[in-house]
């Protein structure tokens, strides 16, 4: 028997598809194509009554309608080989989306003039879409373009992840549905843009320090994932694994939470609990997958077998792996009442001494492969004295990175900034050759992921 859920995906998916197809064969005002759009809104409004939005997204071989897996079948090839056309890899629905919106979304769908597509989707209030752009970009347009929308996705997901927390401190259950939504859209976006992405994770968002860190968390251990190999549902059951290590602290008290001073010892054992808290509230979660409450028990746990909770275990699970190294590089690098933010480099030199003991020596090198010792969207001196910003990490010399050169040697912000492959440049041309130091933003008024 057919899950109601997977029903309902069926369903709307299949909705959709004889729209655009209806739409390809006959005039926008042929009845056929009209009947097409009445009975896709129907289907969309019923999906919406149980659910805020409905989000489609094409991850490898699956659509995923809401937090629901649809196979490719033959039937709706012809659906993901227009989207792909009109570089579409994610639509949004929400409540109240009209027939008019919908009729002008398939129009844009099926529009061969880019043009006509823009100004189908451009007044469309209740639906979104995630757009990849193809061929050069024009001075950087494309980019900033993609930087814009992988922004306002990671917004979401932090606001997302806020939701979440206050909901299952009351219902002492987690949202599956809402925290499948938000990995969705962030494994897609690793899979897509992992280097964008993981820029974005170097935004310091101090007001919501609990939020943007189980965001960061759930991206850097999909990055990880993702550079292992691992794609499709399981990179989703890390990123959520990874979204909800820390989902039992919603039972710790806030005074102690919250301390900005040094934890005694029995503050401590109340704070440890939260492992086994959250282990609890995971597995009583239905819909989420096994590896969530592995993940937030094991994960201070070490790989020499100390930390906590006190259980052996004979090996640690790879995800519980990769979302420790995250969690840990995520903390540190943060600004917090009880804690200056780290530089990377400083951070990267302490967990690589960790090496063996507290982490799996080859996975940490992986991780400063991927993550540099100057990450991709942080802001550096070169050693001309200039201002750049970390576009890309040059994998067998995380110290010379690309850079995108943003200020002459005073620091004045030029108006036409370039970008150098520090690995590639030589000594005596008198270009930046080497990253000097990391540089703090924030008092310079300068948001280096806008300027990548």
């Amino acid at each position: 028997m057919t899950h109601p859920r997977l029903r309902l995906a069926e369903e709307t998916l299949r909705r959709f598809t004889a729209a655009v197809r209806s739409g390809q064969l006959y005039a926008h005002s042929h009845p056929i194509v009209a009947q097409n759009i009445r009975a896709l809104t129907r289907s969309v409004e019923e999906f919406l009554r149980v659910e805020p939005s409905l989000v489609i997204g094409i991850i490898d071989a699956e659509i995923i309608v809401g937090d629901t897996p649809v196979a490719r079948g033959d039937g709706h090839q012809g659906f993901v080989r227009r989207l792909a056309q009109a570089g579409i890899e994610r639509i949004a629905i929400d409540r109240g989306v009209t027939d008019d919106e919908i009729s002008a979304f398939i129009v844009g769908i099926n529009a061969t003039d880019a043009a006509q597509s823009e100004a189908a989707f451009s007044g469309l209030g209740h639906i979104r879409v995630g757009r990849v752009t193809v061929g050069p970009p024009p001075d950087g347009a494309a980019e900033s373009t993609d930087m814009a929308v992988f922004r306002r996705m990671y917004t979401d997901a932090i606001s997302a992840a806020d939701q979440l927390w206050h909901g299952t401190q009351v219902d002492r259950q987690v949202d599956a549905t809402a925290a499948r939504t938000v990995i969705n859209g962030l494994a897609q976006a690793v899979s897509q843009n992992r280097t964008a992405l993981l820029a974005l994770t170097t935004l310091k968002t101090y007001d919501d320090y609990t939020f943007t860190h189980m965001v960061n968390v759930s991206i850097l251990t999909m990055g990880q994932a993702r550079g292992l190999g691992i794609d499709g549902a399981l990179l989703r059951e890390f990123g959520l694994a990874a979204l909800m290590h820390d989902i039992g602290k919603v039972k710790t008290p806030l005074e102690v939470l919250n301390k900005p001073d040094k934890l005694t010892d029995d503050e401590f054992a109340i704070m440890k609990q939260h492992t086994v808290d959250g282990a609890e509230i995971l597995r009583a979660t239905p819909d989420l997958p096994a590896l969530a409450p592995i993940v937030a028990f094991e994960h201070h746990r070490r790989l020499d077998g100390s930390g906590y909770p006190d259980i052996r275990r004979p090996q640690l699970n790879l995800a519980t792996q990769l979302c420790s190294i995250a969690d840990v590089y995520d903390a540190m690098r943060s600004q917090r009442a009880y804690q200056n933010a780290f530089p990377s480099d400083r951070i990267l030199a302490v967990m690589k001494r960790a090496e063996g003991s507290q982490f799996d020596q080859h996975l940490v090198r992986r991780f400063v492969q991927l993550i540099g010792i100057y990450p991709v969207g942080s802001l550096v001196r070169v050693d001309t004295g200039q201002l750049g910003v970390v576009r890309q990490i040059h994998a067998p010399d995380p110290h010379r990175p690309q850079v995108r050169i943003i200020s002459d040697e005073r620091g004045t912000l030029i108006e036409r900034p370039y970008d150098v492959d520090l690995w590639d440049a030589a000594a005596d041309t008198g270009r930046p050759g080497a990253v000097v130091a990391p540089v703090e933003p924030g008092p310079l008024g300068i948001d280096p992921v806008a300027l990548m």
